[in-house]
């Protein structure tokens, strides 16, 4: 409880600077609605012990890479990494953060046990050919469930976003269909369903509308004491969203600096891996030196151990130490500490 009243509280200083310019005493950036229960936390306590305000626009992570290219904030962020090519043509630096998974969310009448899916069923589901609650597909995972047939309302994101990227690579991967007629990215042609925008809106709208499902970070599954679907994983085991679900998922990450950490994490084999779990990642611009080292100072002060606390009561997975100076050494080769 007593993070999401620091969270509250972090969002009001976030929003109160959200307009302001950059100095030596503030910090732009914009992008994932993913991690920003997360940096909303940080900033504020960051702010009390350093004086200095970090403005973050929760726009999603198409708008992060838009207005980081643009080079009008600091730093953007991105929950789907760049692949190197890019990182390199638009003269951006970028560096994995934190881990977090994504979550299958429902609400379903007179349904209060929890439910299981796998990528069958969650492929069929946002296909729009899982049409009710008690198709055969989805009862054979949940025997205990009394599920009523009641037509499934998807929510999705409306803008470009960098936790739909994660979710339809994951969809992609595991179902054939999806991949055919769907892909994968931040923004893609959905079959059903009705848009909202930001893990915000899609949390409001499912919240509201009886009989609907929708995928969003953990953090705001959480904070709104959501329903969400455990997942049969690539190993057959039926896991929960856990921090060591989601680092589980992270150890079959390659994270390599000469690749500025392009990487994927979803659907790994691990037995305790969550299927759907990415880090979120920052980016810097090279040619602004000395506002990126000042966005490194705030994120290296994330990964100390009052950072990771936070993360950690927030269910985000602080990097693995040895990561952590795989990025300090790719700040310091790059000239950034």
């Amino acid at each position: 409880m007593r993070i999401w009243k620091s969270f509250l509280i972090a969002l009001a200083v976030l929003g109160a600077g959200a307009c302001g310019r950059s100095s030596n005493n503030t910090l732009n950036g914009a992008g994932a609605t993913f991690p920003f229960p997360l940096y909303g936390a940080w900033a504020h306590r960051y702010n009390a012990e350093k004086g200095i305000q970090l403005n973050y626009q929760s726009i999603g992570s198409g708008g992060g890479v838009k207005q980081i290219t643009g080079g009008t904030v600091d730093f953007g962020a991105s929950d789907d990494a760049l692949p190197a090519a890019e990182i390199e043509a638009q003269g951006l630096l970028q560096w994995p953060q934190v881990i977090g998974g994504i979550v299958v969310v429902y609400n379903v009448s007179g349904v209060s046990g929890q439910l299981t899916l796998d990528g069958a069923s969650a492929c069929g589901i946002f296909l729009g050919e899982i049409k009710n609650f008690d198709d055969a597909a989805i009862r054979v995972l949940n025997p205990g469930l009394s599920l009523p047939s009641a037509p499934i309302t998807v929510v999705h994101r409306s803008d470009g976003s960098g936790t739909t990227a994660v979710f339809t690579h994951y969809l992609a991967d595991v179902c054939p269909r999806w991949q055919n007629q769907v892909g994968q990215g931040k923004a893609v042609n959905w079959p059903t369903g009705i848009g909202a925008k930001g893990n915000e809106g899609v949390m409001n709208y499912v919240r509201q509308q009886a009989n609907s499902v929708g995928y969003v970070e953990f953090a705001y599954a959480k904070q709104n004491s959501a329903s969400y679907a455990n997942m049969r994983n690539r190993a057959g085991k039926v896991v929960s969203p856990s921090l060591e679900s989601f680092s589980a998922a992270a150890a079959a990450g390659s994270y390599d600096p000469a690749a500025h950490f392009y990487t994927w994490i979803t659907n790994t084999g691990g037995a305790q891996a969550w299927p759907i779990t990415a880090a979120t990642n920052i980016l810097v611009r090279r040619d602004k030196l000395e506002a990126s080292k000042r966005v490194v100072a705030f994120f290296d002060w994330a990964f100390t151990a009052e950072g990771d606390a936070q993360a950690r009561e927030l269910v985000y997975a602080p990097l693995p130490d040895s990561l952590k100076e795989r990025v300090r050494a790719y700040w310091r080769q790059h000239g950034l500490q």
